[in-house]
């Protein structure tokens, strides 16, 4: 990894250089009921428009990678016999500018399902591999737990890194290409004080997290309360509204659904991301429902994030950002769940 310091004002610079291509970063969306700023991340057209001191996004950006909806494939009927198109989406490369550590994490999480399983996703490797990603520090949320998660700062997954050290940024380049856009703008090596600035500003970074989860043995104590009361407790909470997988940055449950024209002329393959906490996700042919009640359902979303996957890839696919509790409608948060769980309260 190489480092560099620039001052803030090339930052625009580094805007204009990558302006050729489709650019998403955060933009300010107006003001929640107590007046609290509320982001999203959108398709942006000038560096104006970013919002770059955001807090944290209602929306992952998952869904420039992982489409809410997609079309796979549509088959049409011609007098010769059948045509088949199959298209993966991917037009031009896409610029994610100003990406959260949590969000970075998030994407290598679903890397490891989406791009380097047995079965890799074309439509979300097309995706992926045309994506240059500058991350960008933050200032912890109540609801951010990330640090618990470990994925409060990033090792890989992005190009360059900004951490703000007040009038400059400290650049850690993780890319050639990034490498070669920093070298038009105009930048330096760190000094001593600079590095000694970015290790504190970093460290008191670390101070400021007020939520934690004990992730000790986890998987452990999720396989000795698979029977716990609290399941119960928090399934009669849940309104089985699937919010909060809409907002999370690493679920990626899907079904496909095909579509016949009735004049048998024209057909289509869609793919539309799942909640498990909808209550027709383990529904099958017949009517019977496999977690029919919607404790069934809230655990096992929580037994897949933080059981399943670690045995998988030895990892949480959960990465702390709090937004399923702060998107819920019935105020269920992961630390919570977590804590009672354990039995602690």
């Amino acid at each position: 990894m190489i480092f560099k310091v620039f001052k803030k004002q090339e930052l625009a610079r580094l805007y204009e250089l990558l302006a050729v291509n489709v650019i998403v970063g955060p933009v300010s969306r107006g003001n929640d009921r107590n007046g609290k700023p509320l982001y999203d991340f959108d398709v942006v057209y000038d560096f104006d428009e970013l919002a770059l001191d955001y807090t944290q996004t209602v929306h992952s950006p998952k869904r420039f990678v992982l489409p809410y909806q997609e079309t796979l494939s549509t088959f049409a009927i011609t007098r010769e016999g059948w045509e088949k198109h199959v298209d993966i989406n991917v037009y031009r490369p896409l610029v994610f500018f100003g990406m959260h550590a949590c969000d970075i994490n998030a994407l290598n999480k679903l890397d490891l399902v989406l791009a380097q399983s047995t079965y890799p996703n074309p439509y979300y490797m097309g995706k992926r591999k045309n994506l240059f990603i500058i991350g960008l520090d933050c200032n912890p949320e109540p609801q951010c737990f990330c640090r618990s998660m470990g994925t409060d700062s990033a090792i890989h997954g992005f190009d360059v890194f900004l951490t703000d050290l007040g009038g400059k940024y400290f650049a850690e380049i993780l890319s050639a290409t990034a490498f070669d856009l920093l070298n038009q703008i105009t930048c330096k090596d760190p000094s001593a004080k600079e590095l000694a600035l970015y290790k504190h500003v970093t460290h008191e970074k670390s101070t400021r997290y007020t939520a934690t989860v004990d992730t000790s043995d986890l998987t452990k104590i999720l396989d000795l309360e698979f029977e716990s009361p609290a399941w119960d407790y928090w399934g009669e909470k849940c309104l089985s509204c699937g919010t909060c997988a809409n907002v999370c940055p690493t679920c990626y449950c899907y079904g496909v659904e095909e579509h016949v024209d009735l004049g048998l002329q024209h057909a289509s393959k869609t793919k539309s991301l799942h909640s498990c906490n909808l209550i027709d996700f383990a529904k099958v042919a017949g009517g019977h429902n496999f977690r029919p009640t919607s404790a069934s359902r809230l655990k096992y979303r929580y037994y897949h994030k933080h059981r399943g996957f670690v045995e998988a890839f030895e990892e949480s696919l959960c990465v702390g950002c709090g937004r399923c509790g702060a998107a819920c409608l019935a105020d269920i948060t992961p630390p919570a769940v977590i804590a009672s769980v354990r039995g602690k309260e």
